[in-house]
């Protein structure tokens, strides 16, 4: 790779793209190449919008003919999508968070896998929080949000994923920093507007994590693909922009650049996070009874 030397801080490329529809191959190779231009910036890991290998294309779960044909899309982690992906990063040294709908027992999954700069799947995260009120009952919801270390290098660096409406929930943000999550990387498949974009900034602040999202550009979404650091004030309290960079609707890669020296230092002093939690006056969290008004229909048992 030539040109300016690689930058000092963990460099993470939002790629902010278009799809082309379920035509695998061809988002494979639009892919490729946002890939490519993110290394060209010295990327260190590049984020992929959600659901990338059918461009997010969903069904109506009750029509059993467009079920049928949608679930054809499913693909695993041996597919040629995949590991395409694992070659690039590995030709690249550049992880890579891919995401795919995944073949699964029963309905498929949002699926999200980290490849690390070596080729090799480090992380495989399912979405937690499905959205059941629409298409996306259509799938199998994950089972937990998990953390793993990636090797990149700027050293290793404790990595978790969520998925689009996973960030909406605060549950999902804390269940990784309690997981040891550093940085938090979501793939995005919706509108991301002043209240969802609050919500994000609200995750970094109460976590004390870097947070970096990818969305699809417009008029697919809207863009606005964006990263916020960790910290939220200096060493003196002074109250920082913690805003990192955010994308305008067009499609890009868009940098993010976290100081994790800074990001560390601040995690060991402020107040957030898990240093002052109460967790035993926290029952009621895992209760899973629901009272009105938040009584809804779930739609998890379509025919498959």
């Amino acid at each position: 790779m030539s040109g300016s030397p690689p930058h000092s801080d963990l460099r993470i490329a939002l790629l902010q793209m278009c799809a082309y529809g379920d035509d695998q191959i061809a988002n494979m190779r639009k892919g490729e190449d946002y890939c490519r231009l993110a290394r060209s910036k010295h990327a260190d890991i590049a984020v992929f919008p959600e659901m990338w290998n059918i461009g997010y294309t969903l069904c109506d779960p009750s029509d059993d003919q467009a079920l049928k044909e949608w679930r054809r899309h499913a693909i695993d982690v041996h597919s040629p999508f995949v590991k395409r992906f694992q070659a690039l990063a590995a030709e690249l040294k550049m992880a890579i968070l891919l995401t795919f709908l995944e073949r699964w027992e029963g309905l498929p999954r949002n699926t999200a896998a980290l490849i690390d700069r070596h080729g090799k799947i480090v992380l495989r995260y399912a979405k937690v929080h499905t959205c059941e009120f629409d298409r996306e009952a259509a799938l199998t919801p994950g089972d937990g949000f998990y953390v793993s270390p990636l090797d990149t290098a700027k050293g290793p660096v404790k990595m978790g994923v969520m998925i689009c409406f996973d960030r909406e929930f605060p549950e999902s943000a804390r269940l990784l920093m309690l997981n040891g999550a550093e940085i938090i990387l979501t793939p995005n498949a919706c509108t991301m507007d002043v209240h969802r974009i609050s919500q994000f900034r609200a995750r970094a602040f109460e976590n004390m994590v870097g947070v970096a999202l990818a969305n699809y550009a417009s008029p697919q979404a809207n863009g606005h693909s964006i990263a916020f650091d960790a910290r939220a004030y200096d060493e003196d309290e002074n109250c920082l922009d913690n805003l990192l960079v955010e994308a305008d609707g067009t499609e890009g890669v868009f940098l993010a650049d976290f100081n994790l020296q800074r990001l560390r230092d601040y995690r060991h002093r402020e107040v957030w996070g898990n240093a002052y939690r109460h967790p035993q006056v926290y029952q009621d969290l895992v209760s899973s009874d629901i009272e009105p008004p938040f009584v809804r229909k779930r739609n998890w048992n379509y025919r498959y």
